[in-house]
């Protein structure tokens, strides 16, 4: 685990329980965290209705204060003092991962993907497999990746010299250190040609990663993972378009529990679109006063003034 991670979580506590965001967001940024926590809060889960998949469930699951105890006895390492075999390598991997997330959290917005927590874990630890092969193969990865530029044409060398590649083992040990079917599988399975679900997603959010920092990779591949995950060539260009711009076109994600019912968070859509009420009951099948009243409610519950405070409120909050 990084130093500063320990740090800020340490930090977070500090004045007492923090917020769940702030938490959440400390581990999902630090492979090892990720890892460790979601070990702890699916150790002994056998039916898959019982995994906890993301991180948030995870901080459900074992409670904040296991996550702060969790933090203060993991070994850690600094960036700045790097010793032993792995010098820089978990701060690379770490970066690489959180790139990943990043990624693939705009195209899970993108797609309305109902799965962002268990996604955000996945891309964290989606190259673990490397890590493995790092301590197995001493000439990992130089000699055995070679001159190979793409993601792909590396997964390649990678079969054709060890047998396996990175991808697999990562799903094994995965496995092997009781992580959720789901998050397994998509690790597994992320470098395979037809990858679909959760592992085209992590697919498409290596390669976007790898795009970001202009490292080479395949159009035609690019294009296929895309619509493999469920977005369209035109999102694809607007997703890679706005990776340029401040902040991404990202889109808020939710983690603290919406108190606004189902119908209610339509008629505040409706409202952040700039539509009116007649426009919003034709539209849900409501009357003029239903809607009304679900705004009187609306305010109510997330204590704003105005429809232009609501909507601001929920926005921030990934509630709309």
């Amino acid at each position: 685990m990084l130093a500063a991670t320990r740090e800020r979580i340490v930090t977070l506590f500090a004045d007492g329980p923090p917020g769940a965001a702030e938490i959440v967001t400390a581990v999902e940024g630090d492979l090892a965290l990720t890892l460790a926590v979601l070990r702890a809060a699916n150790r002994g889960q056998l039916s898959g209705r019982d995994h906890a998949d993301g991180i948030v469930r995870a901080i459900e699951v074992i409670s904040p204060a296991a996550v702060l105890a969790i933090a203060q006895r993991a070994r850690s390492y600094d960036f700045f003092e790097r010793t032993g075999v792995w010098q820089n390598t978990p701060e690379r991997f770490r970066l690489h991962g959180a790139a990943t997330q990043q990624m693939v959290g705009r195209v899970a917005a993108a797609i309305d993907s109902r799965e962002r927590d268990r996604l955000m874990a996945t891309a964290m630890l989606h190259d673990i497999g490397k890590l493995v092969l790092l301590h197995a193969y001493p000439g990992y990865p130089g000699e055995v990746h070679g001159d190979a530029r793409t993601p792909e044409e590396r997964v390649q060398r990678e079969r054709r010299e060890l047998g396996i590649d990175h991808a697999m083992v990562g799903g094994v040990v995965a496995r092997r250190w009781g992580l959720p079917p789901a998050i397994a599988q998509a690790i597994e399975a992320h470098h395979a040609p037809g990858a679909e679900g959760d592992a085209a997603l992590i697919r498409l959010g290596d390669m976007l990663a790898h795009y970001l920092v202009s490292s080479p990779v395949t159009p035609s591949e690019l294009l296929a993972s895309a619509r493999a995950a469920g977005l369209s060539s035109t999102a694809l260009r607007r997703v890679i378009y706005e990776l340029a711009l401040p902040g991404g076109g990202e889109r808020p994600r939710q983690i603290e529990p919406c108190p606004m019912s189902a119908r209610e968070v339509d008629v505040l859509k409706g409202l952040s679109r700039g539509m009116v009420y007649k426009q919003i009951a034709s539209e849900l099948g409501l009357s003029t006063s239903t809607v009304r009243t679900h705004l009187h409610n609306i305010y109510g519950k997330l204590g704003a003034m105005d429809r232009a405070q609501a909507v601001l409120i929920a926005t921030e909050r990934g509630w709309i």
